[in-house]
């Protein structure tokens, strides 16, 4: 067998493989005996015809075609392996059959992506700063307020509108005295004082009742979401149909009491103890993130393969889309609100997810160089963790058994045991750091 590799740009590379008449000729008889299987010939069991009658029925170029396919499905795996050893391919290899014909030999060509070549600089004794988290009297303030928010209750009531009430409003959009596209809402509701629509809207309300009209003009922000609209002078023409008044409850032991507490002030320390951990692992997620970035910056990378960047461009997408869908909005309504395509959105993607392309090379990089890996145990752990977790759904139970799954975590496993390690080797109080 003949191999060749051509290295191409954007780290791909080209291998030619070259089967001589003999080294092919095993397959060509399995290739034979594979179609005789299919065809039915009179006079002969499926499996059992001769090579010239079935090369006389069918055409010889269909059973050499058949070989061909045997033979690289045999074949293509262990070359792949030996000729990107000790790089890795990225995405799926192409295929091509560049020479088939009787009495010749077999040639094709695997065109492949591989990760770049990278050249990792300084990653230990980087002396950098570990950010604290803290929160003030600011923090708790508006924490507790949004607690009242959400536990709110709604009065109809019939009187002028003040601050703090919701009102549901028709309201028609125009520009240049022509209505706007989707800028016609039926029983829209207003929170007063949030600035809904544009920075002043909510204010127009102030003092009017039910049944009421008013028409007024405001200028859009020059980098509002609506381009169409930024910097321009809309005018709107509204009708108010209800007003609510918004009746908070009291910051008091009563209140406490529906989150089981004893008192406010039990409920002001579990408020800021939540506070103060959710800026922990935001901080912490954000110390790692410059310290991967000073990495980044030390280290040289080759040119990256279209298909690894794609990649990593669908997971942001996906994942923004998943997440939109969890919150119960609609992704094509974000992409409207947005104004932009999915292939404008994907395309702003691009420098994040190269950003991210980067963070992975290096994480991987310094989990070979350092043997950083965990051990069966630690995955047995893990799974035995998640599967106390999801007690009770078995698709997801299912999921856990399955080989690939155990690749996928020891994976994140790896990747989380080299982040603590470059924490202790980075950080001189790294002990003060909140774990991911």
């Amino acid at each position: 067998m003949k191999v060749t590799k051509k290295e191409l740009e954007k780290s791909q590379i080209e291998v030619t493989i070259e089967l001589s008449l003999e080294e092919f000729k095993p397959y060509i008889e399995k290739g034979a005996l594979k179609v005789s299987e299919k065809v039915k010939i009179e006079g002969f069991r499926p499996g059992k015809v001769p090579y010239d009658v079935l090369k006389q029925k069918i055409g010889e170029m269909t059973i050499l075609e058949e070989a061909a396919h045997i033979a690289i499905m045999k074949t293509v795996d262990d070359i792949i392996e030996k000729e990107t050893a000790p790089r890795q391919p990225v995405g799926q290899p192409s295929v091509n059959i560049t020479k088939l014909a009787p009495g010749n030999p077999l040639e094709y060509k695997v065109t492949l992506a591989l990760l770049p070549m990278i050249e990792i600089g300084e990653y230990k004794g980087l002396k950098l700063k570990v950010q604290e988290a803290k929160i003030d009297k600011k923090d708790l303030e508006l924490a507790l307020q949004d607690l009242r928010e959400a536990r709110a209750q709604e009065k109809l009531v019939d009187r002028e509108i003040k601050d703090g009430d919701k009102a549901l409003v028709d309201v028609d959009l125009f520009l240049s005295k022509v209505p706007i596209e989707d800028g016609n809402h039926k029983n829209l509701p207003i929170k007063v004082g949030k600035d809904y629509f544009v920075p002043g809207f909510d204010k127009n309300l102030l003092g009017l009742k039910k049944g009421d009209t008013k028409e007024f003009s405001l200028v859009y922000p020059k980098k509002h979401h609506r381009q169409n609209l930024a910097d321009k002078k809309v005018d709107f023409k509204i009708k108010i149909n209800d007003v609510y008044e918004i009746v908070k409850p009291e910051l008091d032991d009563k209140f406490a009491a529906q989150f089981q507490l004893k008192n406010i002030e039990e409920l002001n320390k579990a408020l800021e103890e939540n506070l103060l951990n959710e800026k922990k692992r935001k901080m912490d997620l954000k110390n790692e993130s410059e310290m991967i970035a000073a990495i980044v910056a030390k280290t040289k990378f080759g040119d990256f393969p279209d298909v690894l960047v794609d990649n990593e461009s669908n997971n942001l997408m996906s994942e923004l889309e998943e997440n939109i869908t969890r919150q119960g909005g609609k992704f094509e309504d974000y992409l409207k609100h947005l104004n932009k395509s999915r292939n404008e959105l994907m395309l702003e993607m691009m420098p994040n997810a190269i950003k991210r392309v980067k963070s992975a090379l290096i994480i991987r990089e310094i989990a070979i160089r350092e043997e950083i890996a965990p051990t069966d145990k630690e995955i047995e752990e893990k799974i035995k963790q998640l599967k106390e977790q999801y007690q009770g759904q078995d698709n997801i139970l299912k999921m856990f058994e399955e080989a690939g799954y155990r690749s996928y975590l020891k994976n994140i496993l790896t990747n989380e045991k080299v982040i603590e390690k470059l924490k202790e080797w980075n950080y001189a109080n790294t002990g003060n750091q909140q774990k991911s």
